[in-house]
């Protein structure tokens, strides 16, 4: 018996340096028999060392990722791409083939964490959304069909 191919989903967002990191990371440890997950930004802004710093936390190591741009993945044949966030959502480019895009926003932690008193009030905007992330990786694949 042939075995089932995976989805291939990319996760999209500005600069690929946090939520969409965070989303690969997780699909990768919570879905990896189902999900073949990618993460690109419309930009390149580096790793975020905060998510990477949370995701570790929660047992997930993204630190050998890196940070790419959306041209750098244009050739695999995804079956989703998901946009984590709105600018991505609103910036999205055009793929080779007709393809579905589902917008999932979240707040931009570092953003967020501009603003914080304390290292730990940062940490915490980082990590509310990495559970968010999560959540939404969970409900993977089904809820891509919805």
């Amino acid at each position: 018996m042939a075995q089932k191919e995976k989805l291939k989903v990319l996760f999209l967002c500005t600069g690929n340096s946090c939520r969409s990191q965070m989303a690969e990371g997780w699909a990768r440890t919570l879905k990896g028999n189902e999900i073949e997950p990618y993460s690109a930004g419309i930009e390149t802004h580096g790793l975020n060392p905060n998510a990477v710093r949370v995701m570790r936390e929660a047992g997930v190591d993204i630190s050998q990722h890196r940070s790419k741009h959306v041209d750098e993945v244009a050739d695999v044949p995804f079956d989703y791409v998901v946009t984590v966030c709105g600018h991505a959502n609103e910036n999205c480019p055009i793929f080779p083939r007709k393809l579905p895009v589902i917008h999932v926003g979240f707040d931009d932690p570092p953003k967020l964490a501009r603003n914080a008193a304390s290292e730990e009030e940062a940490l915490g905007h980082y990590r509310r959304v990495r559970d968010q992330i999560r959540r939404f990786i969970e409900g993977l694949p089904k809820s891509l069909q919805a």
